[in-house]
């Protein structure tokens, strides 16, 4: 990336008054994290900012500062529109409607450089990460509630800094925002450590129809499931990354039934092995160890079609690199 694109991103900041700051559905620590701290950075520098996310905020997030502002729709007329950690508009879950796009800040490297100004890194360990490196860059302050919510990103997205993605910028990242007042232990312990009893609840649902084929690794979460737990979100509780543990697997498929005939996939594979690949068939997105989709058609008819595909995939492909465990996060 450019020094063009960074001054480019500071001209276009520096002259919004009224900036929309939106993230993905089913939001994620690293779309929580980037979120709030270019919104709240924003907010420092004098802006106008309103904060949007079609699923609202998970309840494990709403201890960060700021959580409180972010809304569920866009209200009013805007002068900038930054979409953060989405590779695709669709991400948005519509709130962006006929918006335009002028900013995406993002790291997938299945990113369609949508925007007028896209500030796409691939090789970051999560959005919060691209952000705590050059807020600087675009004239915006780092205080305590915004390294708080960054180091929030980095570390769920990078699973407590034991992705096979990680690097020493993004330690020396955490580092800093150590010391302008972010609480690693507490942030820690908060977005990855605990956990509500109805998560573990339907967790078991889960891991009750966990199955097995070689180095292949799959379970589904249905709406039953969902009731039953009294689970209030939508996804899977991270319930992914622990099967992601499991010993001698390459890739491990996570289904999680929606409303409206829609399935949520996702994947998750040791170093190697390319699942973004898998996901781009099926219009979705990510990294090669960290990829996902929303699938039209029943739980069955999905699983029997990502499966073959995925099946596939293991079959054609040989395993590259046999070091490390744990994927990246979405």
């Amino acid at each position: 990336m450019n020094n063009a694109i960074h001054g480019q991103i500071r001209e276009l900041l520096t002259n919004a008054h009224r900036i929309l700051v939106v993230s993905h559905i089913r939001p994620d620590g690293d779309a929580i994290g980037s979120l709030l701290g270019l919104g709240l950075a924003l907010q420092a520098a004098g802006k106008d900012v309103q904060m949007v996310l079609a699923d609202g905020v998970p309840r494990n997030f709403r201890h960060l500062p700021g959580s409180n502002q972010v809304e569920r729709q866009a209200k009013g007329e805007f002068d900038c529109t930054a979409i953060l950690d989405c590779s695709d508009l669709e991400r948005t879950g519509g709130v962006l409607k006929d918006r335009p796009a002028n900013l995406c800040i993002d790291h997938h490297i299945t990113n369609l450089n949508f925007a007028k100004i896209n500030c796409v890194y691939p090789t970051a360990v999560s959005t919060s990460s691209i952000l705590a490196e050059h807020l600087g860059d675009w004239g915006l302050p780092i205080t305590q509630p915004v390294a708080a919510a960054l180091l929030t990103g980095i570390i769920s997205d990078t699973l407590g800094f034991r992705t096979s993605n990680m690097t020493p910028d993004a330690l020396r990242q955490a580092a800093t925002l150590m010391e302008l007042g972010a609480d690693l232990p507490e942030l820690y312990n908060l977005a990855l450590v605990g956990r509500s009893f109805e998560s573990i609840r339907y967790w078991g649902q889960g891991l009750e129809r966990v199955q097995r084929e070689g180095t292949l690794v799959w379970t589904a979460l249905t709406l039953e499931d969902r009731k039953v737990a009294t689970y209030p979100g939508n996804d899977d509780a991270d319930l992914v990354n622990l099967l992601s543990t499991v010993d001698d697997s390459d890739i491990v498929v996570m289904f999680v039934e929606q409303n409206g005939n829609r399935v949520k996939v996702s994947w998750r594979a040791r170093p190697g092995w390319d699942v973004s690949k898998i996901a781009l068939q099926f219009g979705g997105g990510g990294h090669s160890a960290a990829a996902g989709a929303e699938i039209t058609g029943s739980l069955a008819e999905v699983q029997e079609r990502v499966l073959q595909v995925t099946r596939a995939a293991l079959n054609s492909s040989p395993r590259n690199n046999h070091a490390g465990r744990v994927s990246a996060a979405e």
